[in-house]
C-alpha cells in the first residue's frame, strides 16, 4: 500500500514546501522605466509649413484676338527671351480684314478729293455771289463728313494692321514657360490663357496657412526658409503677400514668402519648408511623442513625484510643429510627462523615471 501512496505524497510535499518558502505572498511587479521630460517654453518652438519655389511675377499670356492656333513654338519648361515668338494664329482672317479696310481707305480718299474740289469751287462761287449761303453750307457739311470718314477708316486700318501683329504671341520678358494650355489646331478666344511665364528675377516660396491660425500671421513677419536641396541651411525671409480669403477647396489661405537676399540659389519648382517662430503664442510645449488621444481628446501621462505613478491629464493643444506640440491648457511647467511609449501605459501604473540617456531622474519641480 505504501508503494501507491508514495508517488502522490512527494509532489504534494514539494508544493507545500514551495508555499512555505514564499509565505503565500505574490511577488510585487517591477516598475517599468519611463522616459520623462518637463515642458519647455513655447518660444523655443518653430512652426513649419511646406512650400514650393515660384517666380515673383508669373503673368498669364494670351492672344489679343481670337482665332485658330497654327503654330506652337515653345514647350513647357523652355527658357525664352523678351519678344520671342511663342505661338501663332492662322493669319488669313486678319489679312482679309486688313485688305478690306485698305480698300475702304482708298474709297474714302477718292471721296475726300471729290468733296474737297466741290467745297473749293462753291467757296469761289459764294465769294462772287453766284450761290446762296445755304447751298455753300450744304457742300461744306459734305466736305467735313468726308474728312471725318477719312479719319475713321484710317483708324480702322491702323487697328487691322495691329491685329495682324497680334496673330503672333510674343514673350513680354525673359523667363521660363511654366504652363502651356494650347495645342495646334485649337480655336482660342481673345484673352484666353495660352501660356504662363515665370519671369526672371526674384524668387519666392508659395505656402498655405490653415484657417484656424491665419490671425497669427501678418505681412512683413520674419521667417526662415530651408530648401530641400540644401537641408540644414536656412535663409531669412518675410511674408510678402497674404490672401484675404480662403481657398474654397482646401480652406487654406495662400501666402508668398520673399527672400531677404535676392541672390539665394533657389530654382523654380524646388520644395521648401518655411519656419515661423511661435513666440508668445502658447506658454508651454511637449514632445510630439508625449501626446496621445482617445475619443478625439488629447492627453498626456503625468508622473506623480510622490508615488511615481501615472495620471492621465487631458490637455488642449495648438498647431503641431515639426517635433513638438504647444500646450494651451492642462499642464504646468514643473510637472513631468512621459515622452515615449505612451500608447501602452495605464492609469495608476508605477514607473521608474529615466532621462534620454537612461539615467534615473529625481522628480522635483523646476525652481
Amino acid at each position: 500500500m505504501f508503494r501507491h501512496v508514495l508517488p502522490v505524497a512527494l509532489p504534494l510535499a514539494f508544493i507545500l514546501s514551495l508555499t512555505a518558502c514564499g509565505n503565500g505572498e505574490q511577488a510585487k511587479p517591477t516598475a517599468r522605466p519611463a522616459m520623462v521630460v518637463q515642458p519647455v517654453p513655447a518660444g523655443d518652438i518653430t512652426e513649419a509649413y511646406p512650400g514650393e519655389v515660384r517666380a515673383r511675377h508669373e503673368p498669364e499670356l494670351a492672344f489679343r484676338i481670337g482665332g485658330k492656333v497654327s503654330k506652337r513654338l515653345v514647350e513647357m519648361g523652355e527658357r525664352v527671351k523678351k519678344d520671342q515668338p511663342l505661338a501663332e494664329l492662322d493669319p488669313q482672317d486678319v489679312r482679309l480684314q486688313l485688305e478690306a479696310i485698305r480698300a475702304q481707305v482708298a474709297a474714302a480718299e477718292a471721296n475726300l478729293q471729290t468733296v474737297r474740289s466741290e467745297y473749293t469751287r462753291y467757296r469761289t462761287l459764294l465769294d462772287r455771289g453766284l450761290v446762296s449761303r445755304s447751298q455753300f453750307d450744304n457742300v461744306e457739311n459734305i466736305y467735313r463728313a468726308g474728312e471725318a470718314r477719312m479719319k475713321q477708316v484710317r483708324a480702322e486700318y491702323d487697328v487691322a494692321r495691329n491685329q495682324t501683329g497680334y496673330a503672333v504671341l510674343r514673350a513680354p520678358q525673359d523667363g521660363v514657360i511654366s504652363a502651356r494650355r494650347v495645342e495646334v489646331g485649337q480655336v482660342v478666344a481673345a484673352g484666353q490663357t495660352v501660356f504662363t511665364i515665370a519671369a526672371d528675377g526674384d524668387r519666392e516660396v508659395s505656402i498655405s496657412f490653415p484657417e484656424h491660425a491665419i490671425e497669427r500671421f501678418r505681412i512683413g513677419e520674419k521667417v526662415s526658409v530651408e530648401l530641400w536641396s540644401q537641408q540644414g541651411r536656412r535663409f531669412s525671409g518675410h511674408i510678402r503677400e497674404l490672401a484675404p480669403a480662403a481657398d474654397p477647396q482646401s480652406r487654406t489661405f495662400a501666402a508668398r514668402v520673399a527672400f531677404d537676399d535676392a541672390k539665394v540659389p533657389a530654382e523654380l519648382g524646388q520644395s521648401a519648408r518655411v519656419y515661423i517662430q511661435a513666440n508668445g503664442v502658447v506658454p508651454l510645449s511637449v514632445p510630439l511623442s508625449a501626446l496621445t488621444a482617445e475619443g478625439g481628446k488629447a492627453y498626456v501621462w503625468v508622473v506623480d513625484p510622490a508615488t511615481s505613478t501615472l495620471k492621465r491629464r487631458p490637455v488642449r493643444v495648438g498647431p503641431y510643429a515639426e517635433d513638438r506640440v504647444p500646450v494651451l491648457e492642462g499642464l504646468a511647467a514643473d510637472e513631468w510627462v512621459v515622452a515615449a511609449g505612451v500608447q501602452v501605459l495605464r492609469e495608476g501604473q508605477e514607473v521608474r523615471p529615466v532621462d534620454r540617456e537612461n539615467r534615473s531622474v529625481k522628480l522635483v519641480a523646476k525652481e
